[in-house]
């Protein structure tokens, strides 16, 4: 049977710790594509390397994936077949490779989806959390304000579970955040999934705290975090009834030194919601009105 047919695109999903977790289907399709379309070159030379493929790989990074398309999309029309694959896992889910894919949906190019391992359904499904509804958002926010108002839309929702990524230099403070916003949930953390020293932590944000304090090392291996809202945490807090415009006035007539300085004060109220860049824009309205 045929492995890779021409002018086609392959989205392979590869292992995300243990190499014995790439698929005969998805190996046999690396070794016949023409190029192999990698998020990080040095990185997938290792898999390569196992799997005995060679000089196949090109770079295709966030960095230069608008430009590489095009190419790629010529290459597949001369009748060359591409499979895609990033530096772990299912490309896409948080990785390059979507405006590849755009671009070749565009031009009627096949493409074809072989499937394995992902990071984030491998830490649902170990999770025990309710699985009938969830949802993916990729990095948690870095900054407060967004994270509040994220927490508040899942909240709001109807799905109780949601997927996250985080690095593991953050993995603390994110935890922190939900310890300080008092979040009724419930945290799975899963660290180097699939790999010899894999760890799941589980708990409240308190106990999966001192969990973590108690390996030590927490700081290593990349973290899929799972987190479950309890049913009974309900909203509590007043949303915004008056604009980001009327915020910032609020605490210059407060006091505030300069414009910058009301967008800190909004920032550093524990019950605001909204970003640094919605304030940022809003003080910008200000200034043209004066």
């Amino acid at each position: 049977m045929q492995n890779v047919n021409p002018g086609t695109l392959y989205i392979v999903a590869t292992p995300i710790g243990n190499s014995r977790d790439m698929s005969p289907r998805g190996r046999a399709i690396l070794s016949d594509v023409d190029i192999i379309a990698a998020e990080d070159t040095r990185r997938s030379m290792v898999l390569l390397n196992k799997l005995e493929i060679r000089g196949k790989l090109v770079s295709n990074h966030k960095f230069n994936e608008y430009g590489k398309a095009k190419y790629f999309v010529n290459e597949m029309k001369e009748g060359r077949s591409i499979a895609v694959i990033t530096d772990a896992g299912t490309p896409c889910i948080s990785d390059p490779g979507n405006e590849l894919i755009r671009a070749a949906v565009e031009e009627g190019i096949p493409v074809i989806g072989v499937p394995g391992c992902c990071a984030a359904i491998t830490a649902l499904s170990v999770s025990g959390f309710d699985l009938s509804s969830f949802l993916f958002y990729g990095f948690f926010p870095r900054e407060n304000a967004d994270r509040r108002k994220l927490l508040e839309k899942m909240r709001h929702g109807d799905t109780r579970t949601f997927a996250f990524y985080e690095s593991p230099k953050r993995i603390m403070e994110l935890v922190e955040f939900f310890i300080e916003e008092e979040a009724a949930c419930s945290l799975c953390l899963c660290n180097d999934l699939t790999k010899l020293h894999e760890m799941t932590f589980r708990g409240t944000p308190e106990k999966v705290k001192q969990q973590l304090l108690d390996k030590g090392n927490y700081e290593k291996g990349e973290y899929a975090v799972i987190i479950e809202i309890d049913e009974d945490y309900v909203f509590n807090k007043r949303e915004h009834t008056v604009s980001a415009e009327a915020m910032l006035v609020d605490r210059l007539v407060a006091g505030a030194g300069s414009i910058r300085d009301a967008v800190n004060l909004v920032l550093a109220d524990p019950n605001n919601s909204y970003s640094r860049n919605e304030l940022k824009a809003a003080s910008i309205r200000l200034k043209n009105l004066f």
